[in-house]
């Protein structure tokens, strides 16, 4: 059983806001309008695309690669996530690992899909969030272990 003091159950839901607005930026804004979100510190270290983004602003190019690219390829999908499993550990007092579980739906198109949308894909999520001077708790490491993912995402009408 976990047992958690004031201070830490405290923490422990602002760290679960973190991350929950960091998921709904990259659902809504497409990772686009991450910096300004600032759920992420200066000096992350985030791992997508295959290989290790270091700093904000080489994750926020990241996505605005990523953004352009599925724009001229036939069209930016709809993406949603859902976490669960949420596991907070504290490793010092201003720092905490957090695994979930992510699943991803996508699909490019325009909303309400109708129809069938299997997840895109399912994922292991290990992130580092630490308290910074301003007493803000913001992700310091981000990396996922997709377990499946869907061999292409499916547009309207698929």
């Amino acid at each position: 059983m976990a047992k958690f003091s004031g201070e830490q159950a405290a923490a422990i839901a602002a760290i679960q806001q973190v991350v929950n607005r960091w998921g709904r930026e990259l659902d809504t804004n497409g990772g686009l309008t991450l910096v300004e979100a600032d759920v992420l510190t200066e000096d992350c270290r985030y791992h997508i695309g295959g290989e290790w983004r270091e700093g904000r602003d080489a994750t926020a190019r990241y996505y605005r690669a990523r953004w352009d690219r599925l724009q001229a390829g036939g069209g930016v999908p709809v993406i949603r996530m859902l976490f669960s499993n949420h596991c907070v550990s504290f490793t010092a007092e201003d720092r905490a690992e957090v695994t979930l579980l992510l699943q991803s739906f996508a699909r490019v198109g325009d909303p309400p899909f109708i129809g069938h949308c299997d997840p895109s894909a399912v994922a292991d999520v290990n992130i580092e969030c630490r308290r910074e001077a301003d007493g803000h708790w913001r992700i310091a490491r981000y990396e996922g272990r997709h377990i499946f993912e869907r061999d292409q995402v499916p547009s309207r009408g698929r």
